[in-house]
């Protein structure tokens, strides 16, 4: 069974670009991907300051683990999103909607005072299920 994006009348549309739930057969392997930030691959961060930019360069630092495990973006099945301003949610899923695709992963977005540098502003852990070739 492909990736399947869940949806029941008794849940309200999600707002954002995710589903409330996603089913997969786990048929290869699970890949977890370890909260991503802005972090360049030259150790720069990208936009301090700008959410855009960061969301930006933390979904293509998702996209490259993905990558290098032999999967994609669209494996991903779950996102665990933590950011320093709720407020920016339109903004980050105006990114997110550039990067995943129907069916959308599952996803939580939680505030949070800190993350490990005071430039970050948002970060990005994930499940994928890689399928086997």
């Amino acid at each position: 069974m492909p990736k399947q994006q869940i949806a029941s009348e008794k849940l309200r549309t999600p707002m954002g670009q995710f589903s409330h739930a996603t089913a997969i057969e786990a048929r290869g392997r699970i890949l977890f991907i370890s909260g991503m930030t802005a972090r360049r691959a030259d150790g720069s961060i990208a936009g301090i300051g700008d959410i855009e930019t960061q969301t930006r360069q933390v979904c293509e630092n998702l996209k490259a683990a993905a990558e290098a495990a032999g999967g994609s973006l669209a494996d991903i099945c779950r996102v665990d999103v933590y950011v320093r301003n709720i407020e920016n949610f339109e903004i980050i899923h105006k990114v997110r909607r550039e990067y995943f695709k129907p069916p959308l992963p599952a996803s939580t977005m939680v505030e949070v005072a800190k993350l490990v540098s005071p430039d970050y502003l948002i970060e990005i852990s994930a499940i994928a299920v890689i399928p086997d070739a």
